[in-house]
């Protein structure tokens, strides 16, 4: 008998499983991917084949890209510059399984037991256990934790051949750069893999269903960054939903509706990014009193608890944004409570990134849903265009934003398009968990040069004090 079972070994169910048994409880984690040997293989989508392994290649493609545009200005000529794909992907492929391995060494310095197989929850303390052999077994255990992902969207219009047309973890395997590349989708997958091989020398096009792009991120930063993709080479095609697309020996031939017009267009490979959905079927019987609502989430209260008390579900399969670090942290929530202790998250300040060149970050409000609530707010943005820093290294495009309240000057959002975006975000999400002001960090003393400076300044400019730029009259 287990104290906790988790069903999944991504970024939520490995942490949860760790962090379990760091707080004394005897935690078992299945994970149904297996090796080559047979061994399962923990991780989840995340570390194989989405956020790590994207990142890989994003880092690789912009430093030829680089090379290939960019270090002439710096006084670096590289003659007969070659790429060689087959080595970028091959350092991608030891990046993961390094990660992979250690991640199963963790489980087994915390005392985890690996179980692999496939779950599924028939009574609550029961779990039936289905290996790669087909052998069963069931497991008990006090308490489950549901932490299965996600899945890449399949649409009608174009169905996965897994050759021709791929989903997100296809477009991370291609044995030679494309021509010509389809995108659909233009949220953060499609982007990120567009931005990939279009630095390696793809003619992408990225066909958005939606008008409006990035709508989820603050106006400033949709508006800026779609200039500069386009400015990097990326066809965004908005409002154009794909209605066909067929296999042909060249290739993939499409048609969009644009404008109430049918565009017909032809690609050597077309990724699919459309979004993901949940891992919910078949994880428990349907005899628990556990609900799914229609896109498939696992229904939960504010501490990822089900409607069967000892039933937990966290990550890309409850309700919230679908990031790695959300769920993380969620699975350490649980395992707390389950531990008999209090915790809580903070869902308002979960960070968003896009890993373009040059990144989008962002945490907390943007204008438009403080409009929507009626929140009054002020405002001060920087560009890195008056960064010492971001000018040394090449790396001018974009700026910080930060939007505190009219009132008490509490930041409620900071939103950064430019070098760094990540990091930057980061240091505004520590200050805003515990309620700091505009002021405060306006106050506080930054490196210099740094890009971080700009946060600095955006921070001075809300309350018209900025020093390196010109201030609101």
């Amino acid at each position: 008998m287990y104290d906790v079972l988790v069903i999944g070994g991504g970024p939520a169910g490995y942490v949860a499983a760790i962090k379990a048994s760091q707080l004394g409880l005897k935690t078992a984690c299945v994970e149904k991917e297996v090796n080559d040997s047979g061994k399962a293989v923990y991780g989840g989508t995340c570390l194989n084949v989405g956020c790590i392994p994207s990142k890989s290649l994003l880092d690789s493609s912009h430093r030829y890209h680089d090379a290939k545009k960019h270090l002439e200005v710096h006084g670096i000529d590289i003659p007969n510059l070659n790429l060689n794909l087959k080595k970028m992907m091959d350092r991608k492929n030891k990046i993961v399984s390094q990660l992979t391995g250690g991640i199963t060494g963790l489980l087994t310095t915390n005392k985890v037991t690996p179980i692999e197989g496939m779950a599924k929850i028939i009574e609550p303390t029961k779990v039936l256990i289905t290996n790669a052999k087909g052998e069963e077994e069931i497991v008990e255990t006090k308490n489950v934790i549901i932490a299965t992902g996600s899945s890449p969207i399949e649409i009608p219009s174009a169905k996965f051949d897994n050759k021709l047309i791929v989903d997100s973890t296809g477009a991370l395997e291609f044995e030679e750069v494309p021509e010509k590349l389809g995108v659909i989708g233009g949220g953060v997958i499609g982007l990120e893999l567009g931005s990939v091989w279009s630095r390696l020398g793809s003619e992408v096009t990225v066909i958005e269903a939606m008008d409006d792009f990035l709508f989820m991120a603050d106006k400033d930063i949709s508006r800026d960054s779609l200039k500069e993709f386009k400015k990097q080479g990326l066809n965004i095609e908005l409002g154009s939903m794909l209605t066909a697309s067929k296999v042909t020996k060249k290739g993939v031939e499409v048609t969009f509706l644009k404008n109430d017009e049918d565009v017909s267009e032809s690609f050597d490979k077309l990724i699919v990014a459309v979004g993901r959905k949940p891992n919910s079927e078949g994880i428990f019987d349907e005899s628990l009193e556990i609900n799914i609502d229609q896109k498939g989430f696992i229904e939960v209260d504010e501490f990822c608890q089900t409607g069967v008390s000892n039933i937990w579900a966290i990550g890309d399969v409850v309700r919230g944004p679908m990031l790695a670090h959300k769920g993380s942290e969620e699975g350490v929530m649980v395992a707390e409570r389950i531990a008999g202790k209090f915790a809580e998250m903070n869902y308002a300040l979960v960070p968003s990134v896009i890993y373009t060149h040059p990144e989008i970050a962002w945490v907390g409000k943007n204008e438009s849903e403080l409009k929507e609530e009626g929140i009054d707010y002020k405002t001060g943005k920087f560009p890195f265009a008056a960064s010492g820093r971001a000018l040394a290294v090449d790396q001018a495009t974009g700026f910080v934003k930060v939007i505190s309240d009219k009132k008490t000057d509490t930041i409620l959002g900071v939103h950064v398009f430019g070098p760094s975006a990540a990091e930057i975000v980061q240091q505004a999400l520590i200050s805003m968990e515990f309620g700091a002001s505009s002021e405060d960090l306006g106050l506080t003393i930054f490196s210099h040069p740094t890009v971080s400076e700009a946060l600095h300044e955006a921070a001075l400019s809300v309350n018209n004090q900025a020093i390196h730029i010109g201030n609101k009259k």
